[in-house]
């Protein structure tokens, strides 16, 4: 009986050492493998790529068009741009998967475009631009802000003739602040707004002399709503909060939040059954430090089409109203290829 006890305990500490120096050994391998790149570090990155590439979406890259209309509500590819007009393979100082998540500028006669660059090396997101003079053929720039963390959405806004960006940063559990110190190619951090959850899509606006922001989780199935007196600081949660929950339809943002006929919209994704498939407007009906109600705007405004460069999803829709009419910079996904 002691013997067998014996033996039962020598072959559980034999297990247990083989297992910890299989574990270590692999830690050392991994960590060479990574640092010098050495064998069989190009057959790990191609299988990691498509390992990524089958389980992140069931359609194909993203790329950035220009839409237009009489109202918000009534975007169309127009025949006067040829979309997409702006792809992955426009961005020429990284390797980019995609782009997507477009927010524009107009200043002075000059739109800017900001936008998230997919680094295929990393996997994760960064900052580029791009520039045009008509807002229909647009000119890749450069990528101008990178973090250790994934970066994407960079809502993109003017406040006292100062130009900021909230670009999210749900990796960094965070919704950081950044001024352009020479717009449009150099952002600066200034301040993290709110911290202590993986914030994503944060979307800003100001109302009644008070800023808002909305912004969801990465289930897509919560929208939290938070407001200051100070842009930079003093930002709190709305009593009703989650002011949406457990519904994937309309809980994510999916652009800039809008005033049409005096009336503020939101925009949200629609990730049900799955991630970006059209986008809808709410209208909020009733919004203040203890109150807040929306209603949904029953038409998408842009939805996937089934074939093209925006067959599969459309997720971000930045309008503004220029000249008399409203143009919008979108985003949509193919087929894979």
């Amino acid at each position: 009986m002691k013997m067998n006890s014996f033996r039962a305990f020598v072959i559980t500490l034999i297990v247990i050492m083989t297992f910890l120096g299989t574990f270590v050994a692999g830690m050392i391998l991994g960590q060479v493998t990574q640092q010098l790149k050495a064998f069989p570090y190009s057959y790990i990155k191609k299988a990691s790529t498509l390992y990524v590439k089958w389980h992140r979406d069931d359609y194909g890259p993203w790329s950035i068009g220009i839409f237009t209309g009489p109202t918000p509500f009534a975007l169309t590819d127009p025949k006067s741009v040829k979309n997409p007009v702006l792809t992955g393979e426009d961005v020429d100082d990284i390797d980019a998967e995609f782009v997507a998540d477009p927010f524009i500028v107009l200043e002075n006669d000059q739109y800017y475009m900001f936008f998230e660059v997919l680094n295929r090396d990393t996997s994760r997101g960064v900052i580029g631009y791009a520039k045009s003079r008509d807002g229909k053929q647009w000119d890749y720039q450069g990528i101008i802000l990178e973090e250790d963390f994934h970066l994407s959405y960079p809502y993109t806004f003017k406040w006292e003739n100062d130009h900021y960006m909230i670009p999210e940063s749900h990796n960094d559990f965070s919704v950081r602040l950044y001024k352009a110190t020479n717009f449009p190619d150099k952002f600066e951090y200034v301040e993290t707004l709110l911290s202590g959850h993986p914030y994503t899509d944060p979307s800003i606006f100001r109302h009644q002399d008070k800023w808002w922001l909305f912004a969801s989780n990465p289930e897509n199935n919560a929208l939290n709503l938070y407001f200051s007196n100070d842009l930079e600081k003093g930002w709190k949660p709305h009593p009703m909060n989650p002011i949406v929950k457990k519904n994937n339809h309309i809980s994510r943002p999916g652009g800039r939040v809008f005033v049409y006929d005096d009336r503020i919209y939101r925009l949200t994704q629609d990730d049900g059954p799955r991630y970006g498939i059209q986008v809808f407007a709410l209208e909020i009906t009733e919004l203040s430090e203890t109150a807040y109600q929306e209603k949904l705007v029953e038409k998408p405004l842009v939805r996937m089409t089934g074939e093209g460069w925006n067959a599969t999803g459309m997720h971000t829709v930045d309008p503004h109203k220029i000249n008399n009419k409203w143009v919008s910079a979108v985003d949509g996904s193919k087929w894979p290829e």
